[in-house]
């Protein structure tokens, strides 16, 4: 029998394989050591499922549920494991929504229900995923001409998926079955439901939690919490995104294929305008108020909003005056350093706190405060004269990532203070069953405004993404319940916008790069959307940040 050579980067062997071997027998070859269970492979740094066959020579490295690839991989396939359970139990009008992610989980609701979902019903759904879970079904993957595919979509109910397929340009569309339930995730399953052992469903706010593993400990689920005003943010933008009628990307699709992009985006700008001009109007209800916090993760248009509420607060009549805590780094050799010796910028201790506080202080007393800029070069502080002095209608906007944890302010009376967060909450999804991460929205406004701004290839980019994330997780997201107020800074046509870009810029990661494997997924994401050209959008736009062409200076 033909062999082919192939090299396993988890066991550092080389191999020759039968040619036509699956990486599910490869797997067990290799007999890699540990108690991580692996879901799939990267194959010359493509994601593969376990069935995948091996056809020439390939270096292979095994992930476990503790990547992005493993988590990716697991999600959908319990977003199947759903959506078999609401097929098999309920009429085919009811309509299960994978709306977004909230407390460790996405928030689900079933549409067109006979009666009001209750605790009853979604334990009968978790009954129902278990007994699949322990039956071990296989979910088979299935190549089929793409008209046939959008037949079966029509077949099962699923006409948003249909709506988007019929503009697809392949001629063959891998769709996933489990048993008689049809679905496409847009991505690749673990090989069968006796892998999804962690898990949850419960019963929250109006809807359903599907509870995930925890990203640290697989065997383990965080503890469900309330995060009533992010929650209500999500809500806010999906309603308003249904009652638009622009809900899904084919939609967006749609509006942009009838000429109404000039109108979409018109809408779009001016709701977000109104909603900062709201958030300056609450400012103002507040009298003792005499700073204004804004935080919020990466690429979360932190600047642009500081800016654009500057402009509304001095509609106002206040006198904004705009600080960067980034500018009260301590000096590079006094930076903390994190468990593997590396300089840690991400945590507040990185922040010089008690010259930031004796300068609020200082400024909130009348004083005249001379203010530094800090040069990220030398890593050092630079006096350079710059100095502030507050009158009766000056406020300060202050614009930080831990600009909501209490410590960074921790001198400064809190009833000074209107604390503002700020993330780009997409607010539509590839379809019902597929919302698309808050996190990919903000990844590809990176990836471009790294190149744009920065120097940084998407390769950059994408190599330093997990340890920003990581740094998001434990300094900005604890706190970001302590907002006084919310802002949704994402654009429902944007990705339309920073499509053609990030392509281009994707598309330069080599096959060779560990990091190929991501630019490949981003770059079939965005593939399913049409492109606007940038020059529709207006110059005060949040996108301008990021593709340039800005009235504000960066």
């Amino acid at each position: 029998m033909a062999t082919t050579p192939v090299y396993c980067k988890n066991t550092d062997t080389h191999h020759d394989v039968n040619y036509g071997m699956t990486l599910m027998e490869y797997l067990q070859l290799c007999k890699i050591e540990g108690d991580k269970v692996m879901l799939g492979a990267l194959v010359n740094n493509k994601v593969r499922d376990l069935t995948y066959r091996i056809h020439k020579p390939a270096i292979i490295e095994f992930f476990d549920y503790y990547t992005t690839y493993g988590r990716d991989m697991y999600i959908r396939s319990l977003y199947l494991l759903l959506c078999k359970a609401v097929h098999d139990m309920l009429p085919l009008k009811v309509k299960l929504h994978i709306k977004h992610s909230i407390s460790g989980g996405r928030y689900c609701t079933l549409a067109n229900l006979d009666e009001p979902l209750d605790e009853k019903l979604v334990q009968r759904l978790l009954h129902s995923m278990q007994e699949t879970v322990s039956r071990n079904i296989p979910f088979e993957r299935m190549e089929m001409p793409t008209e046939e595919a959008i037949a079966e979509f029509e077949k099962y109910g699923l006409e948003d998926k249909k709506e988007l397929f019929k503009h697809r340009d392949r001629i063959f569309t891998s769709v996933y079955r489990l048993e008689k339930t049809i679905n496409y995730y847009y991505g690749y399953m673990v090989p069968s439901t006796g892998y999804l052992t962690t898990f949850g469903l419960e019963k929250y706010e109006n809807g359903m939690l599907l509870k995930l593993p925890s990203v640290r400990k697989f065997t383990a689920m965080a503890k469900t919490r309330e995060f009533p005003k992010l929650f209500s943010v999500y809500k806010d933008y999906k309603e308003r995104g249904e009652k638009m009628g622009v809900s899904y990307v084919s939609d967006v699709n749609r509006l942009i294929d009838d000429n109404l992009v000039a109108e979409m985006i018109l809408v779009a700008e001016a709701f977000q305008e109104k909603r900062i001009a709201a958030v300056a109007e609450a400012v103002a209800s507040r009298p003792d108020v005499k700073m204004v916090l804004i935080s919020g993760p990466s690429s979360s248009g932190k600047t642009t909003t500081c800016k654009r509420i500057s402009v509304q607060l001095g509609v106002l009549g206040y006198h904004p005056i705009q600080i960067s805590v980034d500018d009260f780094f301590l000096e590079r050799e006094q930076t903390p350093k994190d468990e593997n010796g590396n300089y840690d910028f991400e945590c507040v201790e990185a922040i010089d706190l008690p010259l930031f506080n004796k300068t609020l202080s200082d400024l909130l007393e009348g004083k005249r405060v001379e203010i530094p800029t800090f040069n990220f070069a030398t890593g050092k502080k630079e006096w350079k004269g710059k100095s502030l002095q507050l009158d009766d209608k000056s406020i300060l906007v202050i614009e930080g990532i831990h600009c909501l944890n209490p410590k960074l302010t921790e001198q400064v009376p809190d009833e000074t203070k209107f604390k503002i967060f700020v993330s780009a909450l997409t607010s539509i999804s590839i379809d019902r069953q597929n919302p698309i991460p808050t996190s990919d929205n903000r990844l590809i406004r990176r990836i471009v405004r790294d190149y744009n701004y920065r120097g940084y290839s998407a390769m950059d980019t994408l190599r330093r993404w997990q340890s920003v994330r990581e740094g998001e997780r434990k300094n900005i997201f604890p706190f970001q319940e302590n907002a006084d107020e919310m802002i949704n800074t994402s654009l429902i046509f944007e990705l339309c916008v920073l499509k053609s870009y990030a392509q281009s810029i994707l598309s330069k990661v080599p096959e060779t790069a560990v990091e190929f494997a991501e630019a490949s997924r981003l770059l079939k994401f965005l593939s399913y959307f049409r492109s606007i050209p940038a020059d529709k959008i207006p110059e005060f736009s949040i996108l301008r940040e990021f593709v340039g062409g800005s009235k504000f200076t960066y």
